[in-house]
């Protein structure tokens, strides 16, 4: 099986250190909060990935993940 191409280089990921970034589309406001889910369809129910949000963007991300019954909790983003 080929390597899947991207029409664009992949996106750098965070080193220990870096400060943390929202993940909202286009925003680079540093992040203050969490946002931990899985998608049941696909991970095993003690899988958690991690979206940050800055304050701006905690609603309407959590929103989108509410929406779909992912998320699982919210945590400040430096509590670990």
């Amino acid at each position: 099986m080929a390597a899947r191409r991207f029409p664009y280089p992949p996106p750098r990921l965070a080193a220990v250190g870096d400060p943390l970034i929202c993940s909202a589309k286009g925003c680079r406001a540093p992040a203050a909060w969490a946002l931990r889910w899985n998608n049941p369809k696909l991970h095993p129910p003690e899988r958690r990935k991690v979206w940050l949000a800055c304050p701006g963007h905690r609603e309407s991300l959590g929103a989108f993940l509410s929406t779909r019954g992912f998320l699982r909790e919210v945590a400040p983003a430096d509590a670990g």
